[in-house]
């Protein structure tokens, strides 16, 4: 068996061993060239993405990932009802009221809103779903923030968080934490004063009591959703 094969083989088994990816219902196309491992396809939800991304980097002869890894989206949307519904979102969260913003329409820039001295810069591009981020925010929690909202979106099958922090900001634990807190206290389907958040090492683990199954997913879903966290345990209960 050639070195490609065998890393293939172990990918596929390291797939398979992770329930969340389920690559049986979602078929995840491999490639292996030079160390640099390619996964394209499309999975469930953003857990799988990540989980399949971690499973697949830690098998051994594997140096780099090429993401292709595409999330079904709960709705599926044309690019343009994507951007617009992105951009309203940005445009609406009090957070970002003195930041630019920008978006890519068949390959020119317009601006969304221009403020006189602005405190930050978003620029959106949507291609196939796939919702980039770019620009420069003063701060870690703005760019998870706004990485959140566009994961919301609907029809968002992928975010590509570029935005820079300027200046730059040494990431944490307690950061994380804070940022997974944000985000559920802006989901309006989520009761955050219910959960409990901790971060060890990027895993966030949420615990606490909420009425419907329902909500523990969404719960979960939004700590998957910010950028820099690697693993969420549920050990959210539902009241009886």
């Amino acid at each position: 068996m050639s070195e490609r094969e065998a890393v293939l083989q172990a990918v596929r088994a390291a797939l398979l061993s992770e329930p969340r990816v389920d690559p049986h219902a979602h078929r995840i196309a491999l490639d292996f060239a030079d160390g640099v491992l390619t996964l394209e396809g499309e999975v469930g939800d953003v857990a799988a993405k990540k989980l399949a991304l971690e499973r697949a980097a830690a098998v051994p002869g594997v140096t780099g990932i090429v993401d292709r890894l595409r999330v079904a989206p709960a709705e599926r949307m044309g690019d343009g009802q994507v951007r617009e519904l992105v951009h309203d979102a940005l445009l609406q969260e009090p957070a970002f009221a003195d930041f630019a913003l920008r978006e890519c329409i068949k390959g020119a820039w317009r601006p969304v809103r221009a403020p006189p001295q602005p405190r930050g810069a978003i620029d959106v591009e949507v291609a196939d779903g796939v919702v980039t981020l770019n620009g420069r925010v003063p701060g870690l929690d703005d760019k998870r923030l706004a990485g959140v909202l566009a994961w919301w979106v609907p029809g968002s099958r992928d975010v590509i968080n570029g935005l820079a922090v300027e200046p730059p900001e040494e990431d944490s634990d307690d950061a994380i934490a804070e940022a997974v807190r944000l985000a559920l206290e802006k989901d309006p389907f989520v009761d955050a004063g219910q959960i409990r958040v901790g971060v060890r090492r990027a895993t966030v683990t949420l615990t606490g009591l909420v009425p419907t199954e329902s909500e523990r997913d969404m719960a979960e879903c939004d700590a998957w959703y910010v950028f820099g966290v690697d693993k969420v345990v549920n050990q959210i209960e539902m009241r009886a």
